[in-house]
């Protein structure tokens, strides 16, 4: 078939295999290229490794420390008529790649949430690892349904304490407008925090114990986005920051429960990117085309694959880490910086819609959602003909 994206709302519903492939392909060789990178980690479990920041540290930890490496993901397969999703296509790249490079790439499919799917990985690590010395928590999810009473919590939207209204940019409609949401009730925050939040990443991090499948001094981290002013309404001072304060718990809980194993357990907080979560977000949109504009003007501008890079080189496993008061790995030093943020601010102030494409770097934050489901790759011919039943 003949691939052309069909995008609704803050999704693209199909995909491009050889336009995912070729991404993959991208953010490989930027690892290769960054040449002998020393010590890492050998044995390599990433919870959430088919898109995004969960992808670029599988990536970062095959080809840049030869680490083998055990994902999980929860993607739909292609069939006759309709593509496979983004990250199946990413993940089936991954693989060809891998295996050329004679790595080890294994990756289970199914609800990481769940008790079944956890019990699958420690048997994989059983049989063909033995031991995982690094732990990568990436899942982003809308739903979780918990393991133990069988009950499913949606997570919400919502500031806290009082309504916020601010501005956003619609792409589907082309359109800078105000937004007003109403601040979420007990429950919704209960139920976020449920979802976002970091037990499952404690699950995870028990039951591996629990079953003798973490080295002694294993490392994990959680992915996590904290921003600054503009964004604070809807990350900080709302639903989704109660959840981010739940990791920064869970991390504590991880190092204390399994200190006799000196398992080190950090949250790390990333710059803001195109990614498929942030994309439903409100503010986002506008946020991260101004922010393109500023951090490319600055020299500054990171992708997925540079800042798991740095953060595996400086902080994972390096001696340079910037930690906060929280103990969280910071690297979105580069977006977060007093001057950065007031060139942003200063925009924010004069953006309409009248002058957004000037004011900003929306052709670039278009050209990255495109490139999330495999379009808008150079070198890829859109207009050919391609079998979308590849496998893994």
């Amino acid at each position: 078939m003949v691939i052309k994206p069909k995008i609704r709302g803050f999704i693209c519903t199909n995909a491009h295999p050889q336009g995912c492939a070729a991404v993959v392909a991208e953010q490989i060789q930027y690892i290769k290229g960054l040449g002998e990178l020393g010590s890492g980690p050998k044995k390599v479990l990433v919870i959430g490794c088919s898109t995004g920041y969960g992808l670029a540290s599988r990536i970062t930890s095959a080809f840049g420390y030869g680490a083998d490496t055990l994902g999980v993901c929860f993607e739909k397969a292609p069939s006759e008529r309709k593509t496979a999703t983004a990250g199946w296509y990413n993940t089936a790249a991954f693989h060809e790649q891998a295996k050329a490079a004679d790595l080890y790439a294994e990756t289970l499919n199914g609800d990481a949430f769940s008790n079944e799917l956890k019990e699958l990985v420690i048997e994989k690590i059983k049989a063909e690892m033995g031991q995982v010395d690094l732990v990568i928590y990436s899942l982003a999810s809308p739903r979780r349904t918990d393991p133990a009473t069988g009950e499913t919590f949606k997570s919400t939207l919502k500031p806290v304490g009082q309504a916020y209204t601010t501005k956003t940019y619609d792409t589907d409609k082309d359109k800078i407008h105000d937004v007003s949401l109403e601040p979420a009730s007990e429950e919704e925050i209960a139920n976020t925090v449920k979802v976002m939040g970091g037990e499952d990443w404690e699950l995870w991090l028990n039951a591996l114990a629990e079953a003798g499948v973490l080295a002694t001094g294993c490392k994990t981290t959680a992915y996590t986005y904290i921003g600054k002013e503009l964004t604070w309404p809807i990350y900080g001072s709302a639903t989704i920051g109660k959840a981010k304060e739940d990791l920064d718990r869970a991390a504590t809980a991880i190092n204390s429960d399994h200190a006799d194993l000196q398992v080190d357990a950090h949250v790390s907080s990333l710059k803001a990117l195109v990614t498929q979560a942030s994309s439903a977000i409100p503010v986002m949109p506008l946020y991260i085309s101004l922010i393109y504009k500023v951090m490319k003007e600055e020299g500054t501008h990171e992708g997925c694959i540079e800042q798991i890079a740095g953060l595996y080189s400086e902080c994972l496993y390096g001696d340079s880490a910037t930690l906060d008061e929280y103990n969280r790995y910071r690297m979105d030093g580069k977006e977060t910086n007093d001057a950065t943020q007031a060139k942003i601010k200063a925009l924010w102030d004069q953006v309409t819609q009248e002058n957004f494409h000037d004011l900003s770097d929306y052709a670039g934050y278009h050209h990255e959602f495109l490139k999330l489901f495999g379009f808008d790759v150079s070198g890829v011919d859109y207009d050919a003909d391609v079998d979308p039943m590849v496998n893994w």
